[in-house]
Order: structure tokens, then C-alpha cells, then sequence
């Protein structure tokens, strides 16, 4: 029985080798969308505040420096909201104007 035992180690290594690079190949575009979502946030995030106390063409200026796009400004009331874009990531965020110096 053991004469046919013989053997089987390395297909089962390569076996598992490769299902582990199988595994690590799918992972890694996971890793660069949570990558992409999180840039297009801060993006977002930094384009807020910027639209929120200089208007429109500071937020874009701020969303360009950190990398995105923006798709989207607009005001109501004392808020400000922006949507941009890094790669195929999008985000919103929201900034609250302080008026009346307060």
C-alpha cells in the first residue's frame, strides 16, 4: 500500500500552491477598490470643506490635488455637498457653511 503513497506529495503542494495564488490574485483588486473608495473619500471630504468656506472652484481645485474629479457641488442652505470620483470609486461628502462669522 505504500508503494503507491509514493508520489502523491508534490501534486497535493502544487495543488495547494496554486489555489493560494489563485486566492491572492482575487484578493488583489478588492485591495484596490477599498484603496480607491478611501482616496475618493478624503478627496471628498477635503472638496467639502474647501466648497463649503471658498465655493465651487476651490473645492475642484482641492479635489484635483487629491487626486479625484469633481462631479458634483451644490449648496443648500448652510450646507455644501461634493461628489467625486478616483478611478471608478465615487463619494459624497457634506460641509456646513459657518456664516455670520459664528
Amino acid at each position: 500500500m505504500q508503494e503507491r503513497d509514493e508520489g502523491q506529495t508534490m501534486p497535493l503542494v502544487l495543488a495547494v500552491v496554486a489555489l493560494a495564488v489563485v486566492v491572492v490574485l482575487a484578493l488583489i483588486p478588492l485591495g484596490q477598490g477599498a484603496t480607491a473608495r478611501a482616496r475618493a473619500q478624503s478627496a471628498a471630504d477635503a472638496a467639502a470643506l474647501a466648497g463649503a468656506a471658498e465655493g465651487e472652484d476651490v473645492a475642484r481645485q482641492v479635489a484635483v490635488a487629491n487626486g479625484a474629479e469633481l462631479l458634483d457641488w451644490w449648496a443648500e442652505g448652510d450646507d455644501v455637498w461634493v461628489r467625486v470620483v478616483v478611478d471608478e470609486a465615487t463619494a459624497v461628502a457634506q460641509a456646513r457653511r459657518e456664516l455670520g462669522g459664528g
